[in-house]
């Protein structure tokens, strides 16, 4: 009897060790796949740039200094120009930075400024030249400069490969002022040496920048800039008049360049981010 439980319990254990593996097969698990994951772009990194403008500037005003006998009425010893006028000119700026990441970088520029022409008319009640009064006088002269300056800009995200930004820099702007050179209405023909020395800057930007490639990106921007006043011509002793000072200038300024990015992922001047896509499961039969 005994023998006989024994042989029958062997054989369900044996009908079901079979069984078992085929009743798996039929059971269907499916793949566990990850959720997609991720990973930011690397966007730090140092870059070069170089640009090119056309700006235009606005004297605020300009005075100079006369000497001598009394002149007659109206005449005095400091003279405002009764206008000035600079006409506009094209620079060249090259400029070294460094993105610290997708929204805050920082760079040191150095623009040339070509010669602007420069106009400015002044008039007294008195005599010029011995002749009768009143007097009115037109000089003419030209200004470049070398404007330096430390910029910060915040990136205000990307679309579609275009970033826009907003900007703030300061330095100082190297003025230089070309001779004075004056006619008045008696015919009279003076020369002033025009001066050069350095002056406080500041700038405010605003632009957006375009990905042309993973390193190269297309700015274009506008920049308003602030130079302190200064001397811009000296005394003449022929003459007995100077020196002569501005009030300052606002300059604005249309800006293109390309800046070139070094380092970072393939997409480095984009800041885009690109997706983490998880291995292929091993496939499950069934």
């Amino acid at each position: 009897m005994f023998a006989k439980s024994k042989a029958a319990l062997l054989g369900v254990l044996f009908l079901a060790g079979v069984s078992a593996p085929a009743a798996a097969a039929d059971l269907y698990e499916p793949p566990v796949v990850p959720a997609p994951a991720y990973q930011p772009v690397e966007t730090g990194g140092w870059y070069i740039r170089g640009d090119v403008d056309y700006h235009w500037s606005k004297m605020r005003g300009a005075n100079y200094i006369t000497y001598g006998a009394p002149c007659g009425v109206g005449c005095t010893p400091g003279n405002d120009f009764d206008s000035t006028k600079l006409k506009g000119s094209w620079s060249l700026g090259l400029g070294a930075g460094y993105k610290i990441n997708s929204y805050l970088r920082t760079d040191l520029t150095a623009d040339y400024w070509f010669k602007s022409d420069f106009t400015g008319k002044s008039s007294s009640a008195g005599p010029c030249g011995g002749g009768a009064g009143p007097c009115s006088s037109v000089d003419k002269s030209s200004m470049s400069a070398l404007l330096l300056l430390a910029n910060a800009y915040v990136d205000l995200g990307t679309w579609h490969g275009v970033t826009p930004y907003l900007g703030a820099g300061i330095g100082g702007a190297h003025i230089k002022w070309d001779d004075f050179h004056g006619t008045d209405s008696s015919g009279g023909v003076s020369v002033e040496d025009g001066t050069s020395d350095w002056r406080f800057a500041y700038a405010l930007m605003a632009g957006a920048s375009y990905c042309l490639t993973h390193n190269l990106d297309l700015d274009i921007g506008y920049r308003f800039t602030h130079i302190q006043g200064g001397k811009i011509f000296k005394y003449t002793a022929s003459s007995n008049v100077g020196p002569g000072f501005d009030k300052g200038m606002n300059v604005h300024e249309v800006r293109a360049g390309l800046r070139y990015n070094f380092g970072g992922s393939d997409r480095s001047g984009c800041g885009e981010q690109v997706a983490y896509m998880a291995p292929e499961p091993a496939p499950v039969y069934k």
